[in-house]
């Protein structure tokens, strides 16, 4: 389907693994496309990316006015998907989270508001924000959920921020943002310890899926914090790049969709999954809850995704473990590589 069909796209975060993976479904699926790459490489790396001529790869964050000056307003679509990846690192660098998280959307935002030609600016929220912060029975959580000023980490704050400015910057000045947020995407491209060290070891061992499934390739124990009864709503990395696109071309302007499985799995489920498909027998390590997650229960509801964009996600989560499994054991030695660049870091 050439749903971009002689369109101009503006993917920022670009390289990462979520936004690798849109840039090469969108490259794909569109002949006539020109796609722009806005990324610093600080959790991804540029191989992620593929060699094609109807792709302009800009290093640098955006925002760099450097970088910034290089985006002319002839864009139809901005995907904005730059983030400083994940909980712990935002917990251990609140600063490098707002540089890089934070301010990323604003003067993105800001740049972009008196563009013409701009159909829609698609902004990736996340559901760890809205979700109720609680360990008691997972209710589905719906969009209009209230937003609680309790959050577990810089990140999730970072991810509300965005969503404020979203809606600020429509109401203000027209700009078409529409929110997508995300749950647990997991899937082909995530290389653990790609980028550079962000002090802590969450640089390499950085979203569970990966973790589990490298540990379980290489027999080793799976940790489980809290026993695994954490839930998660995990959702395969295509099926979330089919919802940023559904996002882009259905989605309202200043509203807000969830891109999920709409089905709730624990962690303790996920790594019996794992180790079953992979053949590890290593078991667990039983390790203590970690202090600052408090949001213990959870998945979120796709009707609204589904009755107004259309969207629904396809692929169930065995099936995308096997997939991402037999993806890890062709890429072993890029990911190998990415680990071993930090070994020296690892242990302080």
């Amino acid at each position: 389907m050439e749903e971009f069909k002689n369109k101009n796209i503006l993917v920022v975060g670009g390289a990462g693994f979520v936004g690798s993976n849109l840039v090469k479904i969108i490259l794909n699926d569109n002949p006539d496309v020109r796609v722009n790459v806005v990324d610093n490489l600080l959790s991804s790396e540029r191989e992620n990316l593929p060699i094609d001529d109807r792709l302009n790869f800009i290093e640098g964050s955006i925002t760099d006015e450097n970088v910034l000056g290089q985006i002319e307003d002839n864009l139809d679509y901005i995907f904005h998907l730059a983030t400083y990846h994940g909980n712990q690192s935002s917990i251990h660098d609140p600063l490098a989270d707002h540089a890089n998280n934070t301010l990323t959307t604003l003067k993105l935002f800001d740049w972009v508001k008196n563009f013409q030609n701009i159909t829609k600016l698609v902004y990736s929220s996340a559901g760890c924000s809205v979700a109720k912060k609680t360990f008691d029975t997972a209710v589905p959580t719906i969009e209009d959920n209230p937003i609680e000023l309790k959050q577990d980490s810089p990140y999730s704050i970072s991810k509300i921020i965005g969503e404020f400015y979203s809606v600020y910057y429509f109401n203000q000045h027209k700009l078409p943002t529409v929110r997508a947020r995300f749950q647990n995407v997991y899937g082909p491209g995530e290389i653990l310890g790609a980028g550079k060290w962000r002090g802590t070891p969450a640089t390499v061992w950085r979203n569970v899926t990966p973790t589990f499934i490298y540990k379980a390739l290489n027999n080793m124990q799976l940790p489980l914090e809290n026993d695994g009864i954490a839930t998660r709503d995990f959702i395969f990395v295509e099926d979330i790049c089919r919802g940023l696109i559904a996002c882009a071309l259905h989605g309202t302007p200043g509203d807000v969709y969830n891109l999920a499985s709409s089905v709730e799995t624990s962690i303790r489920q996920l790594a019996e999954m794992i180790n079953e498909i992979s053949g590890n027998t290593a078991g667990f390590e039983h390790l203590p809850k970690r202090p600052w997650d408090n949001s213990g229960k959870r998945f979120a509801s796709g009707e609204k995704s589904r009755t107004q964009l259309g969207f629904q996600a396809k692929i169930d989560i065995r099936t995308g473990l096997e997939t991402t499994i037999n993806w890890t054991k062709d890429n072993l030695d890029i990911i190998n590589k990415n680990i071993d660049k930090h070994k020296d870091k690892m242990g302080k």
